[in-house]
């Protein structure tokens, strides 16, 4: 698995998620699986079913995330040198709109509020300009011109 880039909080955030999977959901499944056993012929126990169901999704969940932290880089704040990168706000202009973004690791990618993934084709043009550049990207409306007005 490639690096992934992830904002403080939202390292923290997948740190809390997998500390509760593999604390208290796991308890939790378990509990329900040996009182499914404990109701006998499991054949035909649907307590039973839905209890393994949910350990095998939890146990997925619980991988990805081990595969996903073992990954992971850490977006350290450093002053900014004027280039965007990974964690930079920008300012852009495209036509007459003007939106800010902040570039961050396809995991936290949030587009509605903003939070732009590196990997995206915005994101990716976006990588390495400095205050004035333009960058051309295509979209499903077709191409679009952004000029980068702040980056912080």
């Amino acid at each position: 698995m490639d690096q992934q880039y992830f904002s403080k909080e939202g390292l923290e955030k997948l740190k809390a998620e997998y500390a509760h999977r593999t604390g208290q959901l796991r308890t939790e499944i378990a509990a329900r699986i040996k009182e499914a056993k404990e109701q006998g012929d499991l054949t035909e126990n649907a307590e039973f079913a839905e209890a393994k169901e949910a350990q095998s999704l939890n146990e997925g969940r619980v991988e990805e995330l081990k595969a996903i932290l073992d990954n992971a880089v850490l977006i350290e704040a450093r002053a900014s040198s004027g280039v965007a990168r990974v964690g930079s706000h920008l300012k852009v202009q495209a036509g007459k709109d003007s939106r800010e973004f902040v570039i961050v690791g396809a995991a936290e990618a949030d587009p509605a509020n903003g939070k732009i993934s590196n990997e995206s084709p915005l994101g990716t043009a976006l990588l390495g300009t400095k205050k004035g550049d333009k960058v051309s990207v295509r979209t499903p409306k077709g191409e679009v011109e952004y000029k980068v007005l702040e980056i912080k």
